[in-house]
């Protein structure tokens, strides 16, 4: 494994990274400065919004949803516009979104949570064909929001609790069909699960906010692997490229007393696994 400075870049706080194969170009948020970058076959440009984003699904090759800390938004890439999907906890000032994804029916999974970290300010959501539907309530920091290539399970944490848990979901709809279950008890100094993505064999590939490193678990949740990396507060991997065999990592400066130059920056690299494109949002 190893990874290399794709944009210096020094994000207060990057994540959402997600791959965007009909353009061949990345994008990423920082969340702190309200911001989505994108990079790639000859594009770097960024672009700012009135609120906190942190998420993006794809819609087509010039749309985007982005998680606003008020709404979902439609967002044309080529003109920087956007229009309101439905809102998003609107009503409340002191939750913005956090982690998010789609899932492979074509909807979108995305947490909430207190801008300053208040304990259980934050809920999971899940949007489809129009509907917006609250699914967990009193959470603390959403992350590791991703799904099983088989789509038999989503996968979900609250970073402050350690665990990631999983849910059935519904073969047809992909709304849950069960319980949630713990899947991964992680509670301990050694880890601090953040974002999360599988490859296509259904392992799952997460990062640990202030332990610089990367996790790799098998789908019955045993341990394949632990990466260290140069930024601290890395905080989100993507599978990305042509033949999707690379991995984008986003990562955090904020709240760091002696920050290095590669903490906030993003990176790429190769970790000998291969990933697959992101599902359409169908809005």
């Amino acid at each position: 494994m190893t990874f290399s400075v794709f944009d210096d870049t020094q994000c207060s706080l990057g994540e959402g990274p997600i791959w965007h194969p009909d353009r061949q170009t990345f994008f990423w948020f920082d969340i702190n400065n309200c911001t989505l970058y994108e990079k790639g076959n000859g594009v770097h440009r960024h672009w700012t919004f009135d609120g906190h984003v942190s998420a993006a699904g794809l819609v087509d090759e010039n749309t985007l949803m982005i998680a606003h800390e008020k709404a979902l938004l439609k967002f044309d890439i080529e003109t920087g516009q956007h229009t309101v999907l439905c809102d998003l906890e609107a009503d409340n000032p002191i939750t913005r979104s956090n982690d998010g994804r789609a899932d492979p029916w074509g909807g979108f999974w995305i947490g909430t949570m207190g801008k300053q970290a208040e304990p259980g300010a934050g809920a999971y959501y899940r949007y489809y064909k129009g509907e917006l539907r609250k699914l967990y309530g009193d959470w603390s920091i959403p992350n590791a929001t991703c799904f099983a290539p088989d789509r038999s399970y989503t996968y979900f944490a609250d970073t402050p609790r350690g665990k990631i848990w999983r849910v059935a979901l519904d073969p047809d709809t992909g709304w849950p069909a069960a319980e949630r279950e713990v899947f991964l008890d992680l509670a301990s100094d050694q880890y601090r699960p953040d974002g999360a993505v599988t490859d296509a064999q259904g392992n799952i590939w997460c990062t640990h906010y202030g332990l610089a490193k990367l996790t790799c678990h098998a789908p019955d949740g045993s341990e394949l692997s632990s990466q260290p990396l140069a930024a601290r507060q890395t905080t989100c991997p993507a599978f990305g490229g042509a033949d999707f065999t690379q991995m984008y990592l986003s990562s955090a400066r904020q709240n760091l007393t002696e920050p290095t130059d590669f903490d906030g920056q993003t990176f790429i690299g190769t970790v000998g696994a291969v990933g697959l494109p992101e599902p359409k949002v169908l809005l």
